[in-house]
């Protein structure tokens, strides 16, 4: 399986799992290629070798003259694209895809694709159980759980994916049969050239969409749209016909369809404004693709949420503690704040754990929904110090653990009050990733019983 034997070369950058993926995914097909990956002992490259021997494996700095010779260079979501080497590619010829060209070039069902600074993963697994409800066979995968690559090794009738800005980068033929920007809010501007690049970049989901899922309460979102293309709304505010948004009747809020209510807020598992705009944003996709609205509503009754997204733990001597560790920015945070913080009661107030790599953001905004439900914010992890200097409305507290947080919450906490795990940040100076964090959370309110 030598590169230099076909003149269709291809180069797969990246040996996580997305490249593990494409290589399982060319070698399905009988397709010739090779692999290299910027680090000298990447966690999979013993593995990679028993299970590709034939397969040229190179690591360490990336060869610009052997990447030039390819036709293709697949790249993983963790690569920049700038790389040096691989722009010299570039100019030689060689075209930048990802994994997700690959599957659409294959995939024969619809696909609902859900991109977002926050919520992609819990509005993508939610329209999944939705179809999965109404008893269509659904492949659910992308930048959460299953690789897309991998999906076309089971028959499916809608694929739902869910892709991050990195994936959208190399994407050129999705196509969508529905597709949706959540929201955009500053996150990744390490790898981005600001807030302008990183939204056009979110915004590459309705190239070629069927139908155009926009928050109209998020003019980052909106897009510029080509004729022909069916554009629909969700927001928090009252709709307008054929859009989707929030109706009060006879005392109680509704998730509404134009002037039509549909299932009252208070029949959702899901706590949270937050979440009723994921709840929206999931109806408006499963419609556009005629997922039957019972189905779509008994879904939406049984869904609990996911782990480690404003995800419910205990309660303990009247306190509620929450466990929002995939909450890695500003925006994420500023969207639990708000939800949670609007269901307390009257003295109650909300106790805020955060910290670790600030990835360049602006911590600012997190000074009006602190002083409007809060009383005090914890700090841990890399960038505290630099948190505490940009959030001054309320009392700050620094603790060198997360089971000192903790401890620390449970002593300033009081009957009827929340706590917050939702760190605005990365996770990787403590945790192996946001997962391990929201464990260690768990495993130390649970301790506190």
């Amino acid at each position: 399986m030598g590169l230099i034997t076909t003149d269709k070369q291809r180069i797969i950058i990246g040996l996580g799992q997305t490249g593990l993926s494409c290589a399982r995914h060319f070698q399905r097909r009988g397709i010739p290629f090779a692999v290299c990956d910027t680090r000298e002992a990447p966690a999979a490259a013993d593995a990679f070798r028993a299970e590709f021997p034939a397969v040229e494996l190179r690591l360490g700095e990336l060869d610009s003259d052997w990447l030039s010779r390819a036709q293709e260079l697949v790249i993983s979501p963790g690569i920049d694209k700038r790389h040096p080497a691989i722009m010299a590619a570039t100019v030689a010829g060689a075209a930048l895809i990802g994994d997700i060209d690959l599957f659409c070039r294959e995939a024969a069902a619809p696909i609902v694709a859900i991109t977002g600074s926050n919520a992609k993963s819990t509005v993508t697994t939610l329209v999944g159980e939705m179809a999965a409800a109404a008893g269509i066979k659904t492949g659910v995968g992308g930048n959460i759980g299953t690789p897309a690559l991998d999906l076309l090794q089971s028959p499916a009738d809608l694929y739902v994916l869910e892709l991050s800005s990195f994936q959208l980068e190399t994407t050129h033929e999705l196509r969508a049969a529905a597709a949706t920007v959540l929201n955009v809010s500053p996150d990744h501007l390490d790898r981005y050239e600001g807030m302008q690049d990183y939204t056009l970049t979110k915004q590459r989901i309705y190239r070629g969409a069927a139908v155009v899922v926009a928050n109209r309460q998020d003019a980052l979102t909106q897009p510029l749209l080509a004729q022909g293309v069916e554009l629909r709304s969700f927001g928090l505010n009252e709709p307008d016909l054929k859009q989707y948004g929030l109706r009060e009747q006879d005392g109680e809020t509704w998730l509404a369809c134009g002037l039509d209510c549909l299932l009252p807020a208070s029949a959702l598992k899901i706590r949270g404004r937050h979440n009723l705009a994921n709840a929206l944003a999931a109806l408006a996709l499963a419609d556009a693709v005629a997922i039957p609205r019972a189905a779509v509503l008994q879904a939406l009754q049984d869904f609990a949420g996911l782990e480690h997204r404003c995800q419910w733990v205990a309660e303990i001597a009247g306190v509620s503690w929450f466990n929002d560790s995939k909450g890695t920015n500003v925006g994420a945070t500023l969207a639990a704040l708000e939800g949670l913080g609007a269901t307390l009661a009257d003295g109650s107030r909300l106790i805020l754990i955060a910290g670790g790599v600030g990835k360049e953001q602006s911590f600012a905004e997190l000074n009006a929904p602190l002083q409007r439900y809060s009383r005090d914010l914890i700090l841990i992890g890399r960038d505290a110090e630099l948190i505490a200097a940009e959030v001054s409305a309320v009392q700050t507290h620094f603790e060198p653990s997360m089971q000192a947080a903790v401890e620390c919450a449970q002593k300033l906490a009081r009957a009827g009050d929340i706590v917050l795990l939702s760190p605005a940040c990365a996770s990787f100076d403590m945790f192996s990733g946001y997962a391990e964090r929201g464990q260690c959370f768990v495993a130390a309110v649970e301790a506190l019983k």
